[in-house]
């Protein structure tokens, strides 16, 4: 169960950040109603929304989830791997202490970013991608091992982090596309696999009762329903055009 979530506004910088897609120029106007409603379902799911207001120095610092890992007993601060990025660690640092005392670092040259970690129950998956490198790879291994969770490290071939092409909606069920459907790391799970067309459902987040799912990709959601899940549709356009999906705008916990 979650019991508190984090987001951060975007600001009026976030058309601004980084992005290797080329879906255009995301619509401010569109940006700030889709994420009021990513707000709303959190608030349905049962979870106390921490609100952080938009940070001007940094576009992309919507994506919350990439400056740390969240455990019940412990936080652990990333390094992102995108230089624009890196500050906005010390941004997020005094919302992580509010809640947790017991913080760790990930520290240079290690790059890590929350985009590329996946805890399934006892056990987080940790990606390679161009944003988590093995340095910090390593570094968030032995730490968690240190705190008695099992950790695995999983490099990446095409996704651009390890959580655009898998997501864990408990009861031992993964939802995964591409790269990962035959990835022999996850041959223990049950799968919902997620079509090549509707791959940018891949990245979902259970939370509670529900389970968040971008809009627009019926087969995924079906799979989801007929496997007793209960959805929540949420439009994501506008975070999509800068690699954004739903577990990026948020921190769980």
């Amino acid at each position: 169960m979650f019991k508190n979530t984090i987001v951060r506004v975007p600001g009026e910088n976030y058309i601004n950040g980084l992005t290797t897609a080329n879906l255009g120029t995301p619509l401010l106007e569109k940006v700030l109603e889709q994420h009021e409603a990513y707000i709303e379902a959190l608030k349905k799911c049962g979870t106390e929304v921490t609100v952080l207001q938009s940070h001007a120095d940094f576009p992309d610092s919507t994506f919350v989830e990439d400056t740390a890992v969240l455990t019940s007993k412990f936080a652990v601060i990333s390094n992102p791997g995108a230089p624009t990025r890196n500050g906005e660690i010390h941004a997020m640092e005094p919302s992580i202490k509010s809640f947790y005392e017991n913080i760790y670092y990930i520290k240079a040259p290690g790059t890590l970013e929350g985009g590329d970690i996946l805890q399934i129950e006892d056990h987080f998956y940790i990606g390679i991608s161009t944003r988590t490198n093995q340095e910090g790879a390593e570094q968030l291994k032995t730490i968690l091992e240190l705190e008695n969770y099992k950790a695995t490290i999983v490099p990446l071939e095409k996704f651009f982090h390890l959580k655009t092409g898998i997501s864990y909606l408990g009861n031992q069920t993964v939802v995964v596309a591409g790269e990962f459907i035959d990835h022999p790391d996850f041959n223990s799970y049950k799968k919902i696999i997620v079509p090549p067309e509707e791959e940018y459902a891949a990245n979902c987040i259970r939370v509670n009762d529900y389970v968040i799912i971008p809009a627009g990709y019926p087969i995924t959601k079906q799979k989801m329903n007929d496997a007793g899940y209960q959805t929540i549709e949420l439009e994501m356009s506008e975070f999509r055009k800068l690699d954004g999906g739903l577990s990026c705008l948020s921190l769980r916990f």
